[in-house]
């Protein structure tokens, strides 16, 4: 029953207490006006079913002009912002998407419902209990009907009300932050499909070039074997070569090809959308990692949540202590016999703690509260080992990037010179191509180091509790707010 019903059906008690004075004179026109009155306030307060059908379709968008695209306002005062999908996107607005309209992330308020229920139910004390009787006069010396009632109300539910609802605030919380971390991984996920995607394009365009000149140069080499002015064996390895090059173009297009299927998804897109990506604007690497690793326990929501989850443990443990405390039922009682004596006190019953004494429940919240201890520690220093790992990763790459960004300058200076000694007829088409391709092969060291440093620092950010959302993000689903 809902909250305003569940308050005029105390009232409506109330009242009906209040009359016990008078049930000895009118109490079958009394009860029977109550119990319709109570019917109706109950019935007009209860909650109806309603159909839910399910979807009988897909619901996915073909492009991105379909997507959910305003980002909710995360500051007090701030304008919600909408991100331009005509625009080629940068990384950190794809991941704002994939939160916005990732299919399993619209689920998740499925689970704060179910959180908040429990909040409800625990903030709910049991009804009290009331019970009334009618007995006639059938014959005998008596000279009225007897009539007893009696109301009464379970004490031990007091007791642990306060730990109860402490205990559930904190799993609805605790819940919270577990949300917040599923949008940030989707949010993640998202950045560094759209970053490997952009890499692997250039990479694409590069291998695609390398084995248009291979090809040219295999098939020149062919047809000057063909004419007998190159041996047979300088034809092999500029074959080997064609053929390396053709399945490097082969394991990137289905590389690629998978990368964008599994970014479409996290973007609620059909499996062939396509869009402009925008070269990735990296965060920049922290310049001292001591402070924010001191801080992930306050920044990085899964460890916030496990801090909650072990606080409504914390409250489960005091309350399960405090349920030793036995039912206790508290309330009073009304009658008259037969002869019109009438007669009234109050009434108490309890259980005897001899063989029930909480035991179960008080274990079970010692081990719930151990085995979150537990984890709390091992997700805290999981965590502080991963952020040192990528960051000392990170550093390691981002101290070659200098000598591979040489490497392929000076790569392009040499292929620029062969060509313009190709010009003057000083090397062959072979030794021009080698040049050219070697050229090629610097500009995907240089993209594959240069793709690596971005996912580190995309991954460091995460670890670190930064570069997301504080708030959640994802909006529901229409059939979540029914």
């Amino acid at each position: 029953m809902e909250a305003g019903a569940l308050r005029a059906a105390v009232r409506d008690g109330a009242a009906g207490r209040i009359a016990v004075s008078g049930l000895r004179q009118s109490l079958p026109v009394t009860s029977a006006r109550a119990a319709a009155i109570g019917l109706a306030v109950m019935l007009t307060g209860c909650a109806t079913y309603q159909p839910l059908p399910l979807a009988r379709q897909a619901s996915l968008a073909p492009g991105l002009a379909g997507l959910a695209t305003q980002v909710p306002a995360v500051a007090a005062g701030a304008a919600p912002r909408r991100i331009d999908v005509g625009r080629p996107l940068d990384i950190s607005d794809i991941g704002l998407l994939a939160i916005l309209n990732d299919p399993d992330l619209k689920s998740e308020w499925g689970d704060m419902g179910v959180a908040q229920a429990g909040l409800v139910q625990a903030s709910l004390l049991p009804n009290p209990t009331a019970s009334l009787g009618f007995a006639a006069l059938l014959g005998g010396p008596g000279s009225a009907p007897a009539y007893t009632a009696s109301l009464s109300q379970d004490i031990a539910a007091l007791v642990t009300y306060r730990a109860r609802v402490h205990a559930a605030r904190a799993h609805v919380a605790e819940v919270n932050a577990t949300l917040l971390w599923q949008e940030w991984q989707v949010g993640q996920k998202a950045r560094l499909l759209a970053l490997d995607i952009y890499y692997g394009e250039r990479s694409l365009a590069l291998t695609r070039q390398e084995l248009r000149l291979t090809s040219d140069e295999a098939q020149q080499a062919q047809a000057a074997t063909q004419a007998g002015n190159l041996a047979l064996g300088a034809l092999a390895p500029l074959l080997a070569a064609q053929a390396m090059a053709a399945q490097a173009l082969i394991t990137l297009n289905v590389e690629q090809i998978k990368q964008w299927q599994a970014l479409d998804a996290l973007l609620g897109l059909a499996p062939d959308a396509r869009f402009a990506i925008a070269a990735p604007e990296l965060p920049p690497p922290p310049v001292q990692l001591a402070p924010l690793i001191a801080r992930i326990p306050l920044q990085r929501p899964d460890i916030i949540a496990l801090q909650l989850g072990y606080s409504a443990a914390e409250a489960g443990m005091r309350a399960a202590i405090l349920g030793q405390f036995p039912a206790f039922l508290l309330g009073g009682s009304w009658g008259s016999d037969t002869t019109g004596v009438s007669s009234a006190g109050p009434s108490i019953t309890f259980d005897l703690p001899i063989f029930d004494r909480n035991q179960g429940k008080i274990t079970n919240a010692q081990a719930t509260r151990l085995l979150l201890h537990a984890q709390y520690r091992a997700r805290l220093d999981n965590a502080v080992g991963t952020a040192r790992g990528i960051a000392a990763q990170e550093r390691m790459l981002a101290d070659e990037l200098p000598q591979a960004r040489q490497a392929a300058r000076d790569a392009e200076n040499f292929a620029r010179s062969a060509e313009a000694a190709y010009a003057q007829n000083n090397i062959d088409q072979i030794a021009l191509t080698d040049y050219q391709t070697t050229a090629l092969q610097r500009d995907l060291e240089l993209i594959s180091l240069e793709r690596a440093v971005g996912e580190d620092r995309l991954a460091l950010d995460v670890e670190l509790g930064l570069g997301l959302p504080a708030t959640r993000l994802a909006a529901p689903n229409q059939t979540d707010q029914q």
